[in-house]
């Protein structure tokens, strides 16, 4: 069985002059993030390695989550900045066979598009969430029956968890 862990990262700011690439999480994102990463770890979602996207937001929203989950290696990956569901499926499917549990720390809407796109099973209720919204800092566990990622694909999935911030924490709903 292979686990995916899709987080989109935190609410970030929008400095004046500041890249998109170089641009960091606000209050709330720096908030919500350890939320988030206490989450996973009360859920037994502790991943086996970590893809993130090279942007400031995701690698924030990262090492706030990872204080909680302890000593998950990690790997930048340039390809999951801004990008498709596609793009974002290839870089999953490329992981070491080794890591049964997969985190993928991006953007949307590729993370949404992915998520959506993969899953043919689970709670309807969760399923319908899904397809609604995919707010910062939000993750959706995805189960598969498969021997490699190579052997993930649309509809194999099924949605173990969908969580939004406002779901741990109303104070974080924005």
């Amino acid at each position: 069985m292979r686990r995916l862990i899709l987080l989109r990262h935190a609410k970030s700011d929008r400095p004046p002059g500041v890249r998109d690439l170089e641009r960091p999480l606000n209050k709330r994102g720096r908030r919500a993030a350890p939320a988030v990463g206490a989450r996973l770890a009360e859920e037994g979602l502790v991943p086996d390695l970590a893809l993130v996207s090279p942007a400031t937001r995701t690698r924030e929203t990262w090492a706030l989550v990872k204080e909680a989950l302890g000593a998950v290696p990690d790997q930048t990956v340039e390809a999951i900045y801004e990008a498709a569901a596609r793009d974002i499926l290839t870089a999953v499917r490329a992981a070491p066979p080794e890591a049964g549990t997969l985190l993928v720390v991006g953007h949307n809407p590729g993370m949404g598009d992915l998520a959506a796109s993969l899953v043919g099973a689970g709670p309807k209720g969760l399923r319908a969430l899904l397809a609604m919204e995919y707010p910062t800092a939000a993750f959706a566990a995805i189960a598969f029956e498969a021997e490699s990622w190579a052997g993930i694909g649309p509809g194999k999935g099924r949605l173990e968890h969908f969580v939004r911030p406002r779901d741990i924490d109303p104070g974080l709903a924005g």
